[in-house]
């Protein structure tokens, strides 16, 4: 993409590219966020304004980079509206404000190829530097528990529950990889 102008069209393949996502990815987000509208030509190729390109950059770095859930960044999308996540996309800061707490698993997980799995959003939404700790919102639930509904665990059982989460998100990973190189080799 070095030798386009920064205002030219992008082609799928171009963009996927350079975000670093299979093709089918951003078609599967154009079906979850109605913002999303690259212009269609004859065949059903898509082409991306620099708008498109943007947005796809914020949302890429919100559920891979920052842990947010599709249903997460459909709402900052809603409230925030496109211009926000373009800006992200750009290289923006993002706000606390009214913007989700990411999932607690998904702050574990490292980028991927594959397309996110959507997860559960937390009840509670928390904001600052203790939102970003791992399990930060499942503690927030615990603690909320009237004390007798706590479970009891001990330092063992803790690290051992920490190190089979991190094994769980290395198999999504995984997962993940093979279904992307599974539906890349069908598109072809």
């Amino acid at each position: 993409m070095d030798n386009k102008s920064p205002d030219a069209f992008r082609t799928i393949s171009e963009v996927a590219e350079d975000l670093d996502i299979p093709q089918h990815v951003l078609r599967f987000w154009e079906t979850r966020f109605s913002q999303i509208k690259p212009l269609k030509r004859g065949g059903g190729r898509r082409y991306y304004r620099p708008d498109d390109v943007a947005l796809l950059k914020g949302i890429r770095r919100l559920l891979y980079g920052e842990g947010y859930t599709i249903k997460g960044l459909q709402r900052i999308l809603k409230e925030q509206g496109p211009r926000y996540v373009q800006a992200i996309g750009r290289g923006g800061e993002i706000a606390g404000g009214n913007a989700p707490a990411p999932s607690a698993a998904a702050a574990h997980a490292a980028p991927s190829r594959a397309a996110p799995m959507p997860a559960a959003q937390p009840t509670q939404h928390h904001h600052g530097a203790a939102a970003a700790e791992p399990g930060f919102a499942a503690k927030a639930l615990l603690s909320s528990l009237p004390r007798s509904a706590q479970p009891l665990v001990g330092a063992d059982d803790l690290a051992f529950l920490k190190a089979t989460l991190s094994e769980l998100i290395e198999c999504r990973r995984l997962l993940h990889g093979a279904l992307a190189t599974a539906g890349a080799g069908e598109d072809g």
